[in-house]
C-alpha cells in the first residue's frame, strides 16, 4: 500500500473528496484505486472560518511501484510501513522461575499481558483492589466518604489513568509501532476504532473501566495470575540481585525478574527501594492548580462559528509561557468537557487531578497549571525531597480547605489581584467532596504564585477570555510526574540491582496511558529475552 500524508480537505467536506484528492495527488483516475483508509485524520484550526482536516491515507493501487518511484521525492508519498507487532519471544514448556510484574496501572498491564501474549504466566502484584471495586471506592470519597489509602483515584487496576481523560497520544518518538500495539489492544477491548485514526484519541473513565477487565481476563487465560490487594514492602538482594519479594500478605513471593510498574505516588515503595540500596535519584516535576472555565467559551475561542462540530468535538488547548523569574508556567492534562477530580491517596492532604468522560460533554473545560521546578534549584537535599515538597504543599491544602478533603479554591480575578475570593461568580466548581473560597497564595510557595500570575493574562491573549475574573483555580496539582527516576540501563534493568526492571510514569519513563503502554511493551521483551538467554545457558 502506498501512504499519503497532507491531505486537506474542508472541515465539511463530502466523503467522495477523498477518493478524488488521492487522484489528484497522484495524477491517476478513480479506477486505479482497489481501496483505501484513514489512518490519521487531524485538524488545522488556526483559520476558524476555514478549518482543514488533515488526512494521512493508505491507498491499494494496481500499479504501485511505478508510483512510487515516479513520486520518489515526494516525502508526503510513501511506501505504508509494517505496523504488525512481532513477539521477541516465545516461553519454553519449562521455565525455573516466573516472571513478576508489580503495578497493574498502564505499563504493568501492557507488561503483563505481553509477557502472557509470549507465553511467559506472569504473576501480577497490585497493592489496589480490582477495577470495579476501586471505582466505588473513589467514587464513595468524592461524595465524602473516608478515603481508602489503598484502593483511590492513584492505586488500584488500572492505575491513575483510569481516572483521567484517558488520552491516547504523546509526542515520545516510537518507530517501531509500539504505540499501534497499544490502540489495536485496546481496540480488542473495547474501545471505539476511532482511537486509530484520530489525531488526539481518547476514551474516557467508564470505557477505561470495561476495557481493563477485558485486559485482565486475556491474561489471566494465557496463564497470567493476578493478586489484588498485595503490596510489596520489601525485595529481597543478595549480591544486589533480586531474589524474591515480602508481600503485605505476610507471603514471600521467590522470583529473579520483577518488572516495577510502580504509579508516580507509590511513595512508601519509593522510600523502600532507596532504604535498600537501589540507585533512585529526584527528578524535575511540576506543581500548581486546576483552572475551570465554561467549555463553551473554550470552543468559541478555538472554532469559531465551527464550535460544536461533531469531528470538533469539545475543544482543547495546549499554552506554555515562560516568565521573567526564569520559571516556565504551562497548561498540563486538558480536561475539554470534564471535571477536577480529588486524587488523595494519604490521609490529612488534599491533591486535584482532571477527568473526562468519552463524550466530553460536562459543563467545564479543565486543566492544570503548573510551574516547573527542578531538583538543583527547588529541592537538593536529597533523592526523595521532592516526596516531601509534594507532601508539605498537599497538607498545606487539607488545611486551608478545612480539614475536611475540600480543596482551597479562589477566582481567577481574585488570585491575580492577590485577595482572597468571597463567592463564586459564573464558573460552577467541579470538584468534590467541596471547595472552600481562600487565597491560594497561602499552599504554594511565592515563585509558584508569581509564575502563574505572569502567565494567565499571556494565556488571555490566546485564548480570550483565560483570565476572566469569574474563572476558577483549585488546588492543589503536585501529582503532574513522578518526582523520582529509578535509573536503569540499556538492558532496562536497574543500573545497580539485577533482575529489578524500573518500567513506567513512577520510575521516570513514561507521562501518560499511551507512553507508559509502550514502555511496559519495551521492558516486557527486554525481560522475557533474558529469561529465554538464562534458561537457554541453565540447559546447555
Amino acid at each position: 500500500m502506498i501512504r499519503l500524508n497532507e491531505i486537506k480537505l474542508p472541515l465539511n467536506h463530502e466523503e467522495p473528496a477523498l477518493a478524488q484528492a488521492i487522484c489528484d495527488k497522484l495524477n491517476i483516475s478513480q479506477k486505479q484505486i482497489q481501496s483505501f483508509k484513514v489512518h490519521k485524520r487531524a485538524y488545522d484550526a488556526r483559520n476558524k472560518a476555514d478549518i482543514l482536516l488533515i488526512y494521512t491515507l493508505d491507498v491499494e493501487l494496481a500499479e504501485q511501484a511505478n508510483l512510487l518511484e515516479q513520486f520518489s521525492n515526494d516525502p508526503h508519498v510513501r511506501e505504508t510501513p509494517d505496523m504488525t507487532y512481532q513477539f521477541v519471544a516465545q516461553a519454553p514448556a519449562e521455565l525455573a522461575s516466573r516472571p513478576v510484574v508489580v503495578g497493574l496501572g498502564p505499563c504493568g498491564l501492557f507488561a503483563a499481558l505481553i509477557l502472557a501474549q509470549m507465553g511467559f504466566r506472569p504473576i501480577v502484584l497490585e497493592r489496589g483492589k480490582e477495577v470495579r471495586e476501586r471505582t466505588k471506592d473513589t467514587f464513595g470519597f468524592w461524595r465524602k466518604k473516608p478515603l481508602n489509602t489503598e484502593s483511590n483515584v492513584q492505586f488500584g487496576e488500572g492505575g491513575a489513568g483510569t481516572f483521567s481523560d484517558g488520552k491516547l497520544y504523546s509526542q515520545i518518538k516510537d518507530r517501531k509501532h509500539y504505540g499501534r500495539k497499544v490502540l489495536n489492544e485496546f481496540v480488542a477491548a473495547g474501545a471505539p476504532e476511532e482511537i486509530l485514526y484520530v489525531s488526539k484519541p481518547h476514551i474516557g473513565t467508564f470505557k477505561l473501566v470495561n476495557m481493563v477487565e477485558k485486559m485482565r481476563a486475556q491474561i489471566i487465560e494465557l496463564g497470567g495470575e493476578i493478586r489484588f490487594s498485595t503490596r510489596v514492602d520489601k525485595i529481597d538482594l543478595v549480591d544486589n540481585q533480586v531474589k524474591g519479594l515480602h508481600l503485605s500478605t505476610d507471603e514471600y513471593l521467590a522470583c529473579e525478574h520483577v518488572i516495577l510498574a510502580l504509579g508516580h505516588s507509590a511513595r512508601d515503595t519509593f522510600q523502600m527501594l532507596f532504604d535498600i540500596g537501589v540507585y533512585v535519584e529526584a527528578k524535575p516535576f511540576s506543581i500548581g492548580f486546576r483552572i475551570e472555565h465554561e467549555q463553551s467559551m473554550i470552543d468559541e475561542c478555538r472554532f469559531g462559528e465551527n464550535a460544536g462540530h461533531p469531528i470538533l468535538g469539545a475543544a482543547d488547548y495546549k499554552l506554555v509561557h515562560h516568565c521573567k523569574n526564569g520559571r516556565s508556567v504551562y497548561s498540563f492534562c486538558m480536561c475539554p468537557g470534564g471535571t477536577v477530580v480529588a486524587a488523595a491517596s494519604e490521609a490529612g492532604r488534599v491533591v486535584t487531578n482532571g477527568m473526562s468522560q468519552y463524550s466530553r460533554h460536562e459543563r467545564n473545560a479543565n486543566s492544570a497549571i503548573v510551574v516547573g521546578i527542578t531538583p538543583e534549584k527547588d529541592y537538593p537535599e536529597h533523592p526523595l525531597a521532592g516526596i516531601d515538597l509534594q507532601r508539605r504543599l498537599e497538607e498545606l491544602a487539607y488545611k486551608v480547605g478545612g480539614e475536611n478533603y475540600h480543596a482551597p479554591a479562589q477566582l481567577i480575578g481574585d488570585f491575580l489581584q492577590g485577595k482572597s475570593s468571597e463567592e463564586l461568580g459564573g464558573v460552577n466548581p467541579s470538584y468534590t467532596p467541596g471547595i472552600t473560597l481562600t487565597d491560594l497564595s497561602k499552599v504554594v510557595p511565592d515563585y509558584v504564585t508569581a509564575a502563574i500570575r505572569e502567565a494567565i493574562p499571556a494565556f488571555d491573549r490566546q485564548i480570550k477570555g483565560f483570565a476572566k475574573a469569574d474563572g476558577l483555580l483549585t488546588g492543589v496539582e503536585t501529582r503532574t510526574s513522578s518526582p523520582v527516576c529509578i535509573k536503569r540501563g540499556k538492558d532496562y534493568q536497574s543500573v545497580n540491582t539485577k533482575g529489578l526492571y524500573p518500567a513506567g510514569e513512577g520510575a521516570g519513563y513514561a507521562g501518560g496511558i499511551w507512553s507508559a503502554g509502550i514502555d511496559g511493551i519495551k521492558v516486557a521483551e527486554a525481560l522475557a529475552l533474558d529469561m529465554l538467554a538464562k534458561h537457554t545457558l541453565s540447559e546447555s
